[in-house]
């Protein structure tokens, strides 16, 4: 066997593989007398087929499995000789005008083909115990369970039929509907009792407005247009008339936050409340905390992690951000103008951000991989079954999914592995606490997130 590099540039490289046609038939005429225990010809004994005869019937075939195998088997023991951790498959090119496959399948030829790979560069991990994080941390006062508590009660409020007066701000109107766009009724239009409490924000732009001053049993015709964005796209910014019927008008009452107001929740007391209040923001806040924290410490392996990253790898990440990214504004009919940017340079900022993202992924990986971090089965299940949770009645179907799906069960599993990794490095690093206020912990948090 002949092996030689033709091509060495940066993470890409090519090799020229030549198998003299004499190993391809000894391995084929292996894999013959193997076979002659296991057919069963008409004619001959269990154990007797001459392997001649054999080469006659499953020669081609016989020889189509060595060679499959013999690419494999070199590819594996060039990378291996090298130590090549591949980026991606490799690419395989053989023989394909007709002449030359018979050749090759009927043993009279050299084997002769070229593999190209892109690898992953290796990788030197910094010093985690130099590194430095701020850990922003806040109590949960008794003025957040407060404030906690009455935005429950705004949502649980009771609302009282208005006996004079029209609907103003603040109102539950309960309305019939009839929609028209160009003077004709639409799929989805229409609508009997329904419950709208003005200013909510639950209908289309200027649907809610244009009920103020509605009274009880008045009709009226509302003119809007659907969002650009709208999800169904035969009414995305379409406008439209709806001809309105207020049958009741109600005002909002006042919720006494006590004792009876707990009990309606589920729970014994008022102070059952707060505790329950309490234990929900403290998780919230534990919660935010953790992303401010992972996405330091992910800045600071960036930082200390500088190194080429395959192409491949960023072209395919980059084209899954910019694909989703361009889905987005068609369906919003923006503009990179909108953005105050242009498309070029919307695409070099998501190619940095692809470059990141790949480089942090082969470091998360190889800390991983050194330190022999796992995720165990049972924390991939325990995955699953919160899952479930989060749909209740379709829990079977969820189990199911993932059960049958090796993807998803990878895309649950990713997550998991990152944090453990993440939770790895923590451990060694310095992580010093720092008291901030709720808006200095949330604060571009979802930008933070996306950028991440």
């Amino acid at each position: 066997m002949q092996v030689t590099e033709t091509l060495n540039e940066g993470l890409k490289h090519e090799f020229k593989i030549s198998v003299p046609a004499s190993d391809l038939d000894a391995k084929a005429d292996a894999k013959l007398v193997d076979l002659k225990d296991k057919v069963r010809l008409n004619g001959f004994r269990p154990g007797k087929v001459p392997v001649a005869h054999l080469k006659k019937i499953y020669g081609r075939s016989v020889m189509a499995e060595t060679i499959d195998q013999t690419i494999s088997d070199t590819n594996r023991q060039i990378f291996e000789d090298r130590g090549f951790r591949l980026a991606g498959e490799p690419k395989i090119t053989m023989p394909t005008e007709k002449d030359q496959v018979e050749e090759l399948l009927s043993g009279k030829t050299d084997l002769t083909y070229t593999v190209a790979i892109e690898v992953v560069p290796p990788i030197q991990l910094a010093d985690f115990k130099s590194f430095s994080v701020e850990k922003p941390v806040v109590d949960v006062s008794d003025a957040d369970v407060d404030d906690a508590i009455k935005r429950i009660a705004e949502g649980s409020r009771p609302y009282n039929a208005k006996t004079e007066g029209a609907a103003a701000k603040g109102d539950r109107v309960t309305i019939s509907f009839k929609g028209t766009i160009n003077g004709e009724a639409f799929e989805g239009g229409t609508g009997e009792g329904i419950q709208v409490v003005i200013g909510a924000g639950q209908f289309i732009p200027g649907f809610e407005e244009q009920l103020i001053g509605i009274g009880t049993n008045e009709t009226r015709t509302l003119k809007v247009s659907f969002p650009k964005n709208y999800l169904n796209e035969k009414l995305a910014g379409q406008p439209a008339e709806f001809e309105t019927t207020a049958t009741l008008i109600e005002a909002p009452g006042e919720t006494t936050i006590d004792d009876e107001f707990a009990k309606t929740l589920g729970l014994e007391s008022l102070d059952k409340l707060k505790e329950a209040a309490r234990e929900r923001l403290t998780a919230e806040f534990a919660g935010a905390t953790r992303q401010k924290v992972k996405r330091a410490l992910l800045d600071r392996l960036d930082e200390s992690h500088k190194f080429e990253a395959p192409p491949s790898l960023v072209a395919e990440e980059f084209n899954l951000m910019w694909n989703s990214i361009k889905a987005e504004m068609d369906s919003s009919g923006k503009t990179f103008a909108d953005e105050n940017t242009t498309e070029e340079a919307a695409k070099e900022e998501y190619h940095k951000i692809a470059d990141r993202r790949v480089r942090l992924g082969l470091v998360l990986s190889e800390i991983g991989e050194k330190n022999k971090i796992t995720v165990t089965d049972d924390e991939v299940s325990r995955a699953v079954i919160e899952r479930a949770r989060q749909v209740p009645g379709r829990e079977k179907e969820v189990w199911d999914y993932y059960r049958s799906n090796a993807q998803a069960l990878a895309q649950l599993r990713a997550p998991i592995y990152e944090d453990k990794v993440v939770d790895f490095v923590l451990e060694l690093a310095n992580v010093t606490e720092k008291k901030v206020t709720k808006d200095e912990l949330f604060k571009d948090e979802d930008a933070e997130k996306t950028a991440a």
